[in-house]
C-alpha cells in the first residue's frame, strides 16, 4: 500500500453512533501491531452521514476515503484490499458543494489551534479589528446574511440595532439549542470546527461593543459540549482575543432540553436562571435582552458565517444565492433518504434536486410522497412542489418556511393525518404554557384530529379555524408555526383525512 502519512477517523457524534470509536480503536491496535507510526486524528464530519463511519487515509497522492467502515474492515484497509471512494475531494457529493461555513469540518483536528490558523482561521477577526465597528456591521449588512436559525432576519440590521443601543454592558448570545427534528448542522459545526464559532462571536462583539458572550448549548449534545468547552479553554489560554485587542470572554451554558428554549426570549430567561418561558415583545432583545441589556442573539450558523464574510469580503458572499436569499445554506437531509447528510449549497437549488439528485431519493426505494422542510413545525410538500427554489421568499410564498434547513423525507407509506397529529402533540408537550392559543390549542388540535380519524366531517372545519387562532394569537413561533405542518398536510394530502370517514360510512 502507498505510504500512510496520517489516518482520519471521524469523531462526529453521528459517526460515533454508527461505530466510529470501535473503528478508531481497531486502527490503534492494528497500527501498533504493524509498527505503523502515522498519527490517528479524530476530525469532525464531512457531512456525508451515509458514508459514516468515514475513514480517510492521507498519502502522497492525497486523502483517500473509505466508508462506511467497520472495525473488521481495518486490517483489509491497511492491506490495501478494501475498496475506496477515491480521493475524498473528488467524491461527487462533496465536490459539488460550496463550502464556506463548513470549509474546515472533517479536514482538521477540531481542537488544533495551529491547524485552524493554517486553514485560514482568525483572518476574519483580524479584518474586523482593522475596521471600526460601524464598518464591520456594514460588511455584514452588505453580505445579505440572514439568520440561519429559522426566522431569516437580516443579521446586519440586528447587529446595527445593538451597536446603536444605549447600555453599559452588551452581550453576544449564541443560540445552540438545536432541537428541530432532522437538523444537526449546529452540532456538526461545534464538534468539527468550534474555533470558527468563537471567531464569529468575537467579530460580533467587535461590531456591537460587547464584552461578554454566552453559548447556550443543549444537554443532549455531550460531544459538542466537551469540544466547545475545550475550545474556549484553548483560546483563553493562548490569549488569542487579548492579543487581537478585544476585551471579550465567552462562557458555555448547558440547557436542560426544553424545546421552547430555542426561542430567543425563553433562552434568555433560562440563561438568567429563570424558567424558560417566552417573553412578550417589545422590548426586543436587541434593546433589552440578557439582564435587561442590549443583546445579539444569533444561531450557531449565523455567527459561524461571519469569519468567511469578513475574511473574503461581503461581495464574495453576496454573489452567491438567489433573490434576497444570499450566500450558502447548509441543508440537512434525513428520514427515508438514500444519501442522508449535510450539504452546503448556494440558495436557489430546487427542492426536487435536493431530494432526488443530491439525496438520491428514498432509502426504501419506494416513491417519495412527502418532505417536511424546516423541522417539526415546517410545512409538508409533495413531488408536485419539487420545482420550488430553496429560498426564503419562495417557501414563504408557498406557505412554508426554510427554518433551520432540515429536510425529512417520507415515502408513499406515510400517513399524513398521523404526521399532522404528531405536530399538535409535539406542540402540546413542548409548550411553555404562557399563552392560551399554544397551551390549549395544541391539546384541542390532537382531539380534533382524533375526531377526523374517527370520521367526523365537521371536525375538518374546526381544525382550520383552530389553526388560524393559533397562528394569529400565539406569543411565539411554537404555537404560531404548528399550523404549518397541520394545514399543509390537510391541503396537499386531503385523501388521508377523508378515507377514515369513507370507511366509517
Amino acid at each position: 500500500m502507498t505510504r500512510i502519512l496520517r489516518i482520519f477517523v471521524s469523531g462526529d457524534g453521528a459517526a460515533k453512533a454508527l461505530g466510529a470509536d470501535r473503528v478508531a480503536e481497531a486502527f490503534a491496535r492494528e497500527m501498533a501491531a504493524r509498527g505503523i507510526e502515522a498519527p490517528l486524528i479524530r476530525p469532525g464530519s464531512r457531512g456525508l452521514v451515509y458514508l459514516e463511519p468515514l475513514v480517510e487515509v492521507e498519502t502522497d497522492q492525497g486523502r483517500i476515503a473509505y466508508g462506511p467502515v467497520s472495525a473488521r474492515d481495518v486490517a483489509a484497509l491497511l492491506d490495501g484490499r478494501l475498496e475506496s471512494h477515491g480521493l475524498t475531494e473528488k467524491i461527487e457529493a462533496l465536490a459539488s458543494q460550496t463550502r464556506m461555513t463548513f470549509a474546515r469540518c472533517g479536514r482538521i483536528d477540531p481542537l488544533d489551534l495551529a491547524a485552524y490558523e493554517a486553514e485560514g482561521g482568525w483572518r476574519g477577526l483580524e479584518k474586523a479589528m482593522a475596521l471600526d465597528p460601524e464598518s464591520v456591521v456594514a460588511e455584514m449588512t452588505a453580505s445579505g446574511l440572514r439568520g440561519r436559525g429559522g426566522a431569516g432576519f437580516p443579521a446586519g440590521i440586528k447587529w446595527e440595532t445593538v451597536r446603536k443601543a444605549e447600555g453599559g454592558q452588551k452581550y453576544i448570545v449564541c443560540n445552540a439549542d438545536e432541537g428541530d427534528s432532522g437538523t444537526f448542522a449546529d452540532r456538526m459545526l461545534m464538534e468539527g470546527d468550534p474555533f470558527t464559532l468563537i471567531e464569529g462571536m468575537a467579530i460580533a462583539a467587535r461590531a456591537v461593543g460587547a464584552g461578554k458572550g454566552y453559548i447556550y448549548l443543549r444537554s443532549e449534545y455531550p460531544d459538542a459540549i466537551r469540544v466547545m468547552r475545550e475550545a474556549i479553554g484553548h483560546v483563553r489560554s493562548a490569549g488569542i482575543l487579548d492579543r487581537a485587542g478585544l476585551a471579550f470572554d465567552i462562557e458555555l451554558r448547558v440547557g436542560a432540553g426544553a424545546y421552547v428554549c430555542g426561542e430567543e426570549t425563553a433562552l434568555l430567561n433560562s440563561l438568567e436562571g429563570k424558567r424558560g418561558i417566552v417573553r412578550a415583545k417589545p422590548p426586543l432583545p436587541a434593546l433589552a435582552g440578557l439582564f435587561g441589556s442590549p443583546t445579539v442573539v444569533n444561531n450557531v450558523l449565523t455567527l459561524a458565517a461571519a469569519p468567511a464574510i469578513l475574511a473574503d469580503g461581503a461581495e464574495s458572499y453576496a454573489g452567491l444565492g438567489a433573490g434576497r436569499s444570499r450566500g450558502t445554506v447548509p441543508v440537512q437531509l434525513s428520514g427515508n433518504v438514500r444519501r442522508g447528510g449535510l450539504y452546503e449549497l448556494p440558495f436557489g437549488v430546487t427542492l426536487g434536486a435536493l431530494v432526488d439528485e443530491i439525496g438520491g431519493g428514498t432509502a426504501s426505494g419506494r416513491p417519495v410522497r412527502a418532505v417536511q422542510v424546516g423541522g417539526p413545525l415546517g410545512a409538508y410538500f409533495g413531488p408536485g412542489d419539487f420545482d420550488l427554489p430553496f429560498t426564503y421568499e419562495d417557501f414563504d410564498a408557498a406557505g412554508g418556511l426554510i427554518g433551520h434547513a432540515g429536510i425529512v423525507v417520507f415515502d408513499d407509506t406515510v400517513d399524513m393525518l398521523k404526521m399532522a397529529r404528531f405536530a399538535m402533540e409535539f406542540c402540546a408537550v413542548e409548550s411553555c404554557g404562557k399563552c392560551t392559543p399554544c397551551r390549549i390549542g395544541a391539546v384541542r388540535g390532537v382531539e380534533t384530529l382524533d375526531r377526523i380519524a374517527a370520521g367526523d366531517e365537521e371536525a375538518v372545519t374546526l381544525l382550520t379555524d383552530l389553526c388560524a387562532t393559533m397562528r394569529a394569537g400565539s406569543l411565539c413561533a411554537l404555537g404560531g408555526f404548528t399550523p404549518y405542518p397541520v394545514l399543509s398536510a390537510l391541503e396537499r394530502f386531503p385523501e388521508d383525512f377523508t378515507r377514515r370517514r369513507e370507511a366509517a360510512e
